[in-house]
């Protein structure tokens, strides 16, 4: 369930060009909506923490489609260090049928797909709800056996790997912070340098400027749009969802529309991107 299929994200770039969208990278859609160009509707790709099957499984077909991508990456990626407690939950579920949550309370006995499913989005959900609570997974996880550093080994990239990527013409590469910290449940000083050492880092090992950021887990307010403007970013993306237009853009939380296996259809994707998904959130907001 976690990810995007490869046939729904065969289907969404097929759908793009069928309805006559332009795939661009971020700057070129920057430049254009800066220069009001309503010539054709126009979409960006992104992908967020860098895993290994983005080059692996999507590059391929991105490069059969000509379409240029951002790939957002956090430092503790690339050095192993980071406390993916999503791929930890993954596992955990993946191997086993009976799993007690102990920060949670909870016992889950989940035998099949459709419970383990059921199971992992209840604790996934207790998490982001706070995410101080991630460090509460560690004694679920040493008691299970699951090695956080080993699964950041397996799934993403390495440093040598994001070297090579960022020298594909399709490419460019964004910030993400050091650590993955949700920004905003962080004090400033922390959040500034979350921010700074990772594009730093990042400017370091490719030899290139970090013109964009990502807000990990979409967490932001005011001050992080500041923090981003302050450090001389072109642009920041939240988590939420919406599309790009002129009036009130604040290019320091852009929009984005998020396309997952566990949510989306052929069907809801067609009708994100036309709008109508969120038309009718709107009105049953009101």
């Amino acid at each position: 369930m976690t990810g995007t299929s490869v046939e729904l994200f065969k289907y969404s770039l097929s759908w793009l060009q069928q309805e006559g969208w332009a795939i661009v990278s971020l700057q070129e859609c920057l430049e254009r909506l800066a220069r009001n160009d309503h010539s054709r509707r126009y979409a960006v790709l992104t992908f967020d923490d860098g895993y290994r099957d983005n080059v692996s499984v999507a590059l391929p077909i991105l490069e059969r489609n000509n379409a240029p991508f951002m790939m957002y990456v956090p430092t503790a990626a690339l050095t192993r260090t980071m406390q993916s407690w999503w791929l930890g939950l993954r596992e955990l579920f993946r191997s086993r049928d009976d799993i007690t949550i102990d920060a949670m309370g909870m016992r889950f006995h989940c035998p099949d797909y459709e419970s383990k499913r059921f199971a992992l989005t209840k604790v996934d959900q207790w998490v982001h709800q706070d995410y101080k609570r991630a460090e509460m997974l560690a004694p679920t996880f040493n008691k299970a056996g699951i090695s956080i550093a080993a699964l950041n080994r397996k799934y993403f990239l390495d440093q040598c790997a994001l070297q090579e990527l960022s020298r594909h013409p399709l490419a460019s590469i964004g910030g993400h912070t050091t650590s993955h910290a949700a920004l905003a449940t962080i004090d400033a000083t922390l959040a500034r340098a979350e921010m700074a050492d990772n594009r730093n880092y990042l400017q370091n090992l490719l030899q290139a400027p970090i013109r964009h950021h990502a807000y990990p887990y979409g967490s932001c307010g005011v001050r992080e749009e500041h923090l981003a403007k302050e450090m001389g970013y072109s642009s920041a993306v939240t988590t939420r969802h919406g599309q790009l237009g002129n009036d009130r853009l604040n290019q320091f939380a852009l929009p984005r529309i998020g396309v997952s296996s566990a949510f989306d259809s052929k069907i809801s994707f067609a009708a994100r991107m036309n709008g109508v998904q969120l038309a009718v959130q709107t009105l049953l907001a009101r």
